[in-house]
């Protein structure tokens, strides 16, 4: 890319988060590309139904940004949270064990979870010829996919974390449109993540009306994410115009290559944005830009559920099971996700991993979340306990039987035939 692309960075603290994430995005000069005549989507990123510290949207983060809009003149009327679900994330819980529900409530803004009433429009009638330019999506979707009809023409926030990832290395901005802009049939864009993710630039480019991004880097994780992580406190907010530069940014901050990603790579050689350091101008505090938090990566000690997923997708299981996921056998491997994560992992060892972030202030300022009173410029009181989990040991087991259930019977290989019989000339997956 010829022109600079720029990144704001800023310290910040409970004491101070709600004025940071106004004076942030106004460095990153939010005001110049989200209308404030339009519908805007404020894009909350749920990558784990139960409460894990960096692995999705903080209520601080989203107060922080309606605050923002709300004070530089957006109607709320024009504000809404969307939520999207996947068949192993319960967005209905996580927006509740997130806390991030008791925010869009507080401020009275519609709350859209685009699998629920939603009508959807076939790609080519979003995007016209650009769909001839996808790297990728028409290959994994002969018959073409669908699109939420409300995408278009609406600006869009995405509310992403500063994490890795077991698929992409790391996670954020770019990859947070994937659930919302994908129908459920996404996995099968797994073997393909990375070109994937730049169709689904692409195409936010072509539909929507503006497109900003704020991280919230308060919490940062590493290791096997975007779930069983290990949470670090960093104390750190970033916002962009540009997708590909935060997301470069925030790799650079947990010690990566940017351009060694090859979702990053692509995008910036095909000028869809700025992936090189070296080019991003940062605005805000230069020293928090120049971190190296020597972040291990997603790969060195991987779950064995991520260790299974890889030799499915890229490894020796690809050919003789990776057909399976594109049949009405798909649902073994939604089941075997919510056994081994939400059934396993999160009783077994979420709380032991997290310790250490629930006994920050973050932590808690989260516990305490319902029953504070903030200043305008953030909290000035965080309580003196430690976040402590509603959901953990045999209370998340019993829970995860229930997600079980939700999976299967939610599962797209049998609820998309349903909707199709339902109502077949208005498709909603």
């Amino acid at each position: 890319m010829s022109n600079k692309s720029t990144v704001a960075i800023l310290r910040t603290s409970p004491q101070t988060v709600l004025r940071d994430y106004h004076t942030l995005m106004n460095l990153a000069g939010y005001q110049d590309v989200i209308a404030k005549d339009a519908d805007t989507a404020l894009k909350v990123n749920i990558s784990w139904h139960f409460f894990f510290p960096s692995s999705s949207t903080t209520p601080w983060q989203l107060e922080g940004v309606i605050r923002a809009m709300k004070r530089d003149g957006y109607s709320p009327d024009l504000l809404h949270a969307c939520h999207n679900r996947t068949v192993v994330i319960d967005a209905r819980l996580g927006e509740r064990e997130n806390k991030q529900v008791h925010v869009v409530e507080a401020h009275g803004l519609r709350n859209v979870h685009i699998y629920e009433g939603e009508e959807w429009l076939p790609i080519r009638d979003a995007v016209g010829d650009l769909a001839k330019q996808f790297l990728c999506l028409n290959e994994v979707y002969p018959k073409g996919f669908m699109i939420p009809r409300r995408f278009v023409g609406e600006n869009i926030i995405h509310l992403p974390t500063v994490k890795t990832h077991v698929f992409t290395t790391t996670t954020g901005a770019m990859k947070n449109a994937f659930g919302g802009l994908l129908n459920e049939h996404r996995h099968w864009t797994h073997p393909v993540i990375h070109e994937t993710l730049v169709d689904l630039l692409m195409i936010q480019k072509k539909i929507h009306r503006g497109v900003f991004a704020v991280m919230d880097g308060t919490f940062a994780g590493d290791g096997p994410g975007p779930r069983c992580m290990m949470p670090h406190v960093k104390n750190v907010i970033l916002a962009s115009a540009d997708q590909v530069a935060i997301d470069a940014v925030a790799a650079k901050l947990m010690g990566f290559d940017p351009l060694s990603i090859r979702f990053i790579r692509l995008a910036h050689d095909m000028g869809l944005g700025c992936g090189d350091p070296r080019q991003i101008e940062i605005v805000g505090d230069h020293s928090a830009a120049s971190e190296n938090w020597n972040f291990v990566g997603p790969f060195r000690e991987m779950t064995f559920a991520s260790r299974m997923q890889h030799k499915i997708y890229w490894g020796p299981l690809k050919k003789p099971i990776e057909w399976s996921l594109k049949t009405v056998l798909a649902p073994w491997a939604y089941m075997a996700s919510v056994v081994y994560h939400d059934s396993f992992w999160y009783p077994v060892k979420a709380k032991r991993m997290m310790q250490q972030a629930l006994d920050s202030e973050w932590g808690r300022l989260f516990r305490n979340w319902e029953h504070l009173s903030p200043t305008d410029d953030g909290f000035a009181e965080v309580g003196d306990q430690a976040a402590e989990l509603q959901l953990a040991g045999m209370r998340a087991l019993r829970k995860s039987i229930g997600i079980l259930g939700t999976c299967v019977r939610e599962a797209p290989e049998f609820a998309n035939r349903h909707r199709k019989v339902a109502s077949p000339s208005n498709p909603r997956a």
